[in-house]
């Protein structure tokens, strides 16, 4: 936990311009477990996130809390596993003791019962801390493509849609909306975040922009698997947030996306390591759901892979956004101030989208927005390079949410 210095946020009134001091807690909200397709128990998994300097996590695992009975057999532990020395059972009896785990014999094969979300509370959890944040992976599909949507503060699941019979754009809305209904009928906030829009090529960032209700993506996924960079033809995630939210600031009237980086961590022994990639940094009140969930939809909070920052600073009465980055010795940071002009040429192959319109070096980077740009957000890219890269010459890079467009 660090303290946070902000000088507004987004869409606040007139009075929260003023310094605003919180604390900074940093977070995966994109995890899974034994519980779903992951290769470790769960208690093992949040251990390694609070021993690794994280405020809280949440256990997204494909449409499914972690309560209730869930069984798993030794075999099929072991072969998800591809462990390399140690398998998870031993290393999990090795950190909690040899009664830790609840042992099982069902269908006539040794198993293993795993531990609930509550289980994992009592024994892990602190209050002001660490926090375990409830989660679901949303796994919708239509027309064979992915529609994959974090859902996070649930008190229960939310069912997935599954239908052939719609477009990846239309269950990407129909599922926001249901998230939004769940949120409304239990009065419990709730934040929606889609994951990975390049993952099997399922989303365009036509479809991001024409999703009103879809407020906050993954702009940065730690799973080496899911087209970070895009390719010769198709936009990366970076380019997908500049264009979605042109689209919905110039065209449509909409409120810009945010940006979340996650790990999507699956693997914790064995091929592709995973944890560590990708958190957030949310400037709230207090460690919980409620505060941390009310905290990002402020857009009090910021998208890394490794930078760390001691402030940000939009003025919007100036129009300036500044920002403090954490030194390290020997290390450098550029930053590049980026949107788009109102005047871009929406037919010539989104020529003027996600314009540079300066970069700058150094740990106290700063802009002004221009006055023909429709929003301003910044990219800082750090000259050291990623410990744990999910693509080939990653660097450790933060992502500052858009400002300038409410006017």
């Amino acid at each position: 936990m660090r303290v946070l210095s902000l000088l507004f946020v987004l869409a606040l009134p007139l009075s929260a311009r003023d310094q605003d001091t919180r604390s900074w807690f940093k977070g995966n909200t994109h995890t899974h477990s034994l519980w779903s397709d992951g290769n470790d128990f769960p208690e093992m998994i949040f251990d390694w996130y609070r021993s690794h300097g994280y405020d809280f996590v949440g256990m997204s695992d494909h449409n499914v809390l972690q309560e209730g009975d869930k069984w798993l057999d030794l075999e099929s532990i072991r072969i998800r596993q591809k462990a390399v020395g140690r398998d998870a059972v031993t290393k999990a009896e090795a950190r909690f003791g040899k009664n830790w785990l609840k042992r099982e014999t069902r269908e006539n094969k040794d198993g293993i019962v795993l531990k609930t979300l509550e289980e994992c509370r009592a024994a892990l959890e602190k209050p002001g801390e660490f926090y375990l944040l409830p989660a679901e992976e949303m796994s919708n599909s239509g027309q064979g493509n992915p529609v994959h949507i974090n859902a996070i503060n649930l008190d229960s699941v939310i069912e997935p849609i599954k239908d052939e019979n719609l477009s990846a754009r239309e269950v990407l809305r129909k599922s926001m909306k249901a998230i939004k209904a769940h949120s409304e009928k239990t009065g419990r906030p709730i934040l929606a975040h889609l994951n990975h829009p390049n993952f099997k090529w399922a989303l365009t960032a036509e479809d991001l922009a024409d999703v009103a209700e879809g407020a906050y993506f993954e702009v940065y996924n730690g799973h080496p698997g899911i087209n970070h960079l895009g390719d010769d033809t198709r936009p990366g995630d970076e380019a997908i947030w500049d264009i979605a939210n042109t689209i919905r600031i110039a065209e449509l009237g909409f409120a810009p996306l945010m940006g979340v980086a996650t790990d999507d961590s699956h693997t914790y022994h064995g091929e592709d390591v995973s944890p560590g990639r990708g958190w957030i940094m949310v400037g709230a009140e207090k460690l919980d759901g409620d505060s941390i969930v009310a905290a990002m939809h402020e857009g009090k909070f910021y998208a890394s892979s490794g930078v760390t920052l001691d402030a940000i600073r939009h003025d919007p009465d100036k129009g300036t956004l500044s920002l403090s980055i954490t030194p390290i010795d020997g290390v450098d940071y550029t930053t590049t101030f980026i949107g788009t002009r109102k005047g871009y040429d929406a037919a010539a192959e989104k020529t003027g989208i996600g314009e540079i319109f300066a970069t700058v070096t150094g740990n106290e980077p700063g802009f002004t927005l221009p006055d023909d740009a429709l929003y301003l957000r910044a990219t800082i890219t750090s000259s050291r390079k990623h410990p744990n890269p999910s693509f080939h010459g990653q660097m450790e890079q933060a992502w500052i949410q858009p400002v300038g467009w409410e006017e």
